[in-house]
């Protein structure tokens, strides 16, 4: 490669790319500098559990395929105005069939729209977070003065993080003016600290300024690579956030959408606790079976109240704590009667993998009730005793 152009890739090179392009530098940022503004974002989203999250300028949508695993998260969108991109990535934001198996608790919608982030859409009124990685050092002069009315002004989210370029990082690279080839402007810390406070203040929000990637020994008066901007609401009202501009304005094109399976549903709900009830009650069948066996060999049985053993074991699941096995122990019991097993209700209730649905009897009893066996007044569930393929001593 010729010297001139290797400093054209130089010069045109993404941030999270430039220790690809240019190797021979000594800066190599570990994790990948993109990977540490990522990251950062989701620790925000570990600290302050938003449900609904915004990436603007949101591209490849790495950020949301990252974001959409975080259970408190309940609508995840992305904006970009490259709807080629969004057209390709999409399919990466699409549940996994796991996801189906093992359904999230609470719903999640994921959508990507196509749109200019200086465009206002109602749809994006409320959220919780909105983040602009690497997005306002693309916008034009023009672009730019409007990105304050429409983001902080009009859609006025509980917390807005922008990350964007550090200028006075920029002479430890080689031979580079702007990191990106369709970088309009790129600020030095005081410029992009300026600019923040004074939208902050317009927009009755408090900022606090960190960033990512670290200097190398020697340069740290640079101070990070990249800088990053957080602005929290005050209880004040933005100024543009009047009543009339809040109604419904959908300019954005949807480009993708999807659901993921939940809890919430009814029908994955169903499909999750009829398999719960009968892996539950089959394990304490298997119970009632080897007791029964040991008696009929002359061992002393044990105490039949607590129904799971002291500590882990493969087949019958992990250990339960002692206020688990006293609420276990207070439901009442399982019982044969006539070649058949009965189960109550608010015994397979008082079991963890059921409780933490914290549904009533009557509740679980409509859910499972054209799925399973019932009791004639339909408190228990009622399974054969022995089953064909039980292992028997007297088989092998």
């Amino acid at each position: 490669m010729e010297m001139g152009e290797k400093n054209i890739l130089c010069n045109s090179v993404v941030a999270h790319d430039f220790e690809e392009v240019c190797p021979e530098r000594v800066i190599k940022f570990k994790p990948p500098l993109y990977k540490q503004r990522y990251q950062f974002v989701r620790d925000l989203v570990d600290r302050h559990r938003p449900k609904k999250v915004a990436d603007l300028g949101c591209g490849d949508t790495e950020l949301l395929r990252l974001l959409k695993i975080y259970p408190c998260i309940q609508l995840l969108v992305g904006v970009d105005i490259d709807v080629e991109k969004l057209q390709t990535n999409g399919h990466h934001l699409s549940p996994y069939l796991g996801e189906f198996v093992k359904p999230r608790d609470l719903d999640l919608t994921v959508t990507l729209y196509h749109g200019s982030v200086v465009e206002r859409d109602s749809r994006l009124l409320g959220f919780d977070l909105i983040t602009c990685i690497e997005l306002i050092e693309h916008l034009d002069s023009e672009d730019l003065a409007r990105f304050p009315e429409v983001v902080f002004g009009y859609l006025s989210p509980a917390m807005l993080v922008i990350s964007t370029p550090n200028s006075e990082f920029n002479p430890l690279f080689p031979t580079v003016t702007l990191r990106d080839a369709d970088h309009k402007f790129e600020w030095s810390r005081v410029e992009f600290q300026t600019w923040a406070l004074r939208v902050a203040n317009r927009y009755n929000y408090c900022v606090e300024f960190t960033g990512v990637g670290e200097p190398p020994v020697g340069a740290e008066h640079v101070g990070y690579c990249t800088q990053i901007g957080v602005f929290q609401k005050t209880s004040g009202k933005a100024p543009e956030a009047c009543a009339s501009e809040q109604r419904e304005r959908h300019v954005y094109k949807v480009v993708y959408t999807t659901t993921y399976p939940s809890l919430q549903q009814e029908k994955m709900l169903k499909c999750v606790l009829v398999g719960e009830v009968l892996v539950q009650v089959d394990r304490l069948r298997l119970r009632t079976l080897r007791a029964g066996e040991r008696g009929a060999r002359g061992a002393r049985p044990g105490p039949p109240a607590a129904d799971a053993p002291p500590g882990p074991h493969p087949a019958l699941g992990t250990a339960l704590t002692e206020a688990e096995r006293r609420r276990i122990e207070r439901s009442p019991r399982p019982f044969c009667a006539g070649g058949k097993f009965f189960v109550p209700l608010q015994r397979l209730l008082a079991y963890p993998k059921l409780r933490r649905f914290q549904l009533a009897e009557e509740r679980l009893r409509a859910l499972i009730a054209d799925s399973v066996s019932l009791s004639a007044d339909g408190s228990a569930v009622v399974v054969d005793l022995h089953n064909p393929w039980d292992y028997r001593p007297e088989d092998s």
